[in-house]
């Protein structure tokens, strides 16, 4: 195993164009990291740069202390998962697998033990001898973690290996990679643009997006504290609800002054991002994630002046929960590269009322076009500076 330290990595290519910039970022030895962010956010150049498929610019690469920026990448030990696998169609199970052993002229003992030995952490020992047009997506995807696996290499770096398979063999194949790299325990570095891959796999999560690196930390402390607006849009599904808001004064507290409507800042919250005193009289942006909202008939003890007033325009019922959608008269705050938005979807969000979803229990009752009270849980609200991007905290 080994650190990957990228210090200062700048990646420019000749017509100018910068895929990534200034990117400070270390990789912990046994430490699984996932990088994620929308298409063309520099996230695939960056792990190109680390196998040497890609020239750095400028900046240094360390793998193991040691500088790698112009070592050829069979010198770097590391193994490499594509996004198409990249299996031999003529060669079976085991040959693929043992493809790097025999290049390397293990002998054949050695190559027929880690082989195996692969084989059986991955469930694949019954299909050794097929070829890969005989095996199912999930079952090629593994036969490519086990050419990785055999060359005992000490990083790997899996380049979005689930995009090609269905929803639900992608939710199986992510428990099982996870599971493998806890097995093996080599630094790990898999990039997406998935980001409840990225939550539900890794020890921390790096966001990068337009080549600059937005946020590094653990998934819940991202979800719990974004850094920035484009963090808290692209992190979660159901995404953040992101309205702008005027912050007033109210007697010995502070409000939230969405449209027509008011929500308290409770004094708890209040002490917890004391920043925003510093905005008294400003409009913020202000955040609620769908998790944030329930149905006000369900619930019995919730504040009267954290609670709204809405009218339903169509629900989800999903079973488990009902996602409802209703519009406020506030202005919404558009995170377009986040949320990965369509030119209409834009046009439609641009317009001067925010349309607000949120996630309420199966029991509730409301139906579209209900007149409702909706309960804030404004103990969990985030608030961030227009002009930069940036939460307000302390």
């Amino acid at each position: 195993m080994a650190d990957v330290v990228l210090e200062e990595l700048n990646k420019e290519y000749s017509n100018g164009f910068r895929a990534v910039s200034d990117l400070n970022l270390q990789i912990n030895e046994g430490e699984f990291l996932v990088m994620v962010g929308p298409s063309g956010c520099g996230k695939s150049t960056t792990l190109r740069m680390i196998a040497g498929l890609e020239d750095i610019t400028s900046g240094e690469l360390r793998i193991g202390g040691r500088v790698v920026n112009t070592l050829a990448p069979k010198d770097r030990d590391i193994a490499m998962v594509f996004q198409n696998y990249a299996l031999y169609p003529h060669m079976n199970v085991f040959d693929n697998i043992a493809f790097s052993l025999k290049l390397a002229q293990r002998p054949r003992a050695e190559i027929k033990e880690r082989v195996n030995e692969a084989a059986r952490i991955l469930e694949l020992e019954n299909q050794l001898d097929k070829r890969p047009g005989q095996l199912s997506g999930g079952q090629r995807q593994r036969v490519a973690m086990g050419r990785a696996i055999v060359r005992r290499p000490r990083v790997f770096l899996l380049d979005e290996p689930l995009s090609n398979l269905d929803a639900k063999l992608r939710v199986q194949m992510r428990a099982e990679i996870t599971e493998l790299q806890r097995q093996v325990g080599v630094t790990t570095f898999y990039v997406t643009h998935d980001q409840v891959e990225a939550m539900t796999m890794a020890d921390r999560v790096a966001v990068i997006h337009q080549g600059i690196l937005q946020q590094v930390d653990s998934p819940m402390k991202l979800f719990n504290e974004p850094d920035n607006i484009f963090v808290a849009a692209f992190i979660g599904s159901p995404s953040m609800n992101l309205m702008e808001a005027v912050v007033q004064r109210r007697d010995s507290g502070l409000t939230m002054q969405l449209g027509s409507q008011q929500l308290a800042v409770p004094e708890s919250l209040l002490t917890r991002r004391p920043a925003l005193e510093g905005h008294l009289g400003s409009t913020v942006a202000v955040g609620l994630r769908p998790k944030d909202f329930e149905d006000a008939a369900l619930v019995t003890d919730h504040p009267a002046d954290q609670r709204l007033r809405a009218q339903v325009t169509h629900i989800e019922a999903l079973g488990y929960e009902v996602i409802a959608y209703f519009d406020l008269d506030a202005k919404p705050v558009i995170a377009r590269e986040a949320l990965e938005l369509t030119e209409d979807q834009v046009a439609d969000a641009e317009r001067s009322s925010a349309r607000v979803h949120a996630r309420f229990r199966p029991t509730t009752a409301v139906r579209p076009g209900d007149s409702i009270e909706v309960a804030v849980s404004m103990e969990n609200a985030h608030f961030f500076d227009l002009e930069t991007g940036l939460a307000i905290r302390d």
